[in-house]
């Protein structure tokens, strides 16, 4: 049987109130960090409120660690400078570019190519992030609606590579497999399998933490990474998957729109629960 593993629940503006009123069993909360940077005010307060409660989790969207421009040194300033404030579990952030040129910021998480000169610019800036926080930092494999022309590398390798190289780990997005998947044409229990097989192209050992959430089926045919369902039966079953190659790994329940009641989060997580033992 896998060993136990903290389940948590992305805490989100209408839980502020109810999560620390109840205060339910939860291994960590995880909140957006960008969410608070501003110095001092409401915020703050109540992510201080929670910290004393549970352990926390800072998963950011705004580094855009693939970006050719570089870092943006503002952003990476006031995380920083969250992280001594919180002193959280675990910090992630995402496999995507963001920025280019002088500071226009596209406020959205783009692919990047998956490439030997991509690789080296990603672990560049993963180095410098790990070098200013102090710590190991979490990167998250992408739901993408568009590729690159003449990838080299296939995107479990390049996770390999990265993680390898700069000590960082793999924040595994599950969800975002089968999106992938189900968007490269294949049927859910196709794309399921292949998830799989992309987790067991991972190396053991790399996985920091793993991410559940939901999707939508559009008519047209896409598939869409919104955070605003129960996870599917299909992606629960890439999750057990992953559990018994990974082991005791910290688990999220993604909920970002629609957001329902709390109550729903936390049978999310108690099925995460079930799955893993």
């Amino acid at each position: 049987m896998p060993a136990l593993a903290p389940i948590g629940i992305g805490w989100r503006q209408p839980h502020y109130e109810s999560l620390l009123a109840e205060r339910p069993a939860l291994g960590f909360i995880e909140v957006h960090s960008e969410n608070f940077f501003a110095d001092g005010g409401i915020s703050l307060a109540v992510l201080d409120a929670g910290r004393e409660a549970y352990p926390v989790s800072l998963h950011g969207v705004g580094l855009a660690l693939g970006s050719a421009a570089g870092l943006d040194e503002q952003h990476l300033t006031r995380l920083a400078r969250l992280v001594q404030r919180v002193q959280p579990d675990w910090v992630s952030d995402h496999a995507c570019f963001a920025r280019v040129g002088s500071g226009l910021h596209a406020a959205d998480l783009l692919p990047i190519p998956f490439t030997d000169e991509s690789l080296a610019l990603m672990a560049r800036h993963v180095d410098q992030v790990q070098q200013r926080l102090g710590r190991r930092l979490l990167v998250e494999n992408l739901s993408a609606y568009v590729g690159w022309q003449g990838d080299t590398l296939a995107e479990p390798e390049f996770f390999n590579a990265l993680t390898a190289r700069t000590g960082c780990g793999l924040l595994l997005d599950v969800n975002n497999l089968f999106v992938n998947a189900r968007n490269d044409g294949l049927a859910p229990v196709a794309a399921a399998l292949e998830a799989m097989r992309w987790v067991d192209a991972i190396r053991p050992g790399s996985v920091g933490e793993i991410h559940l959430a939901g999707h939508c089926e559009r008519d047209d045919g896409w598939v869409i990474d919104d955070h605003g369902s129960r996870v599917r039966e299909e992606v629960w079953r890439v999750y057990a998957h992953a559990r018994q190659r990974f082991g005791a790994v910290p688990t999220l329940i993604e909920w970002d729109t629609d957001v329902p009641a709390l109550s729903v989060l936390l049978s999310e997580a108690e099925r995460a629960k079930a799955v893993a033992a």
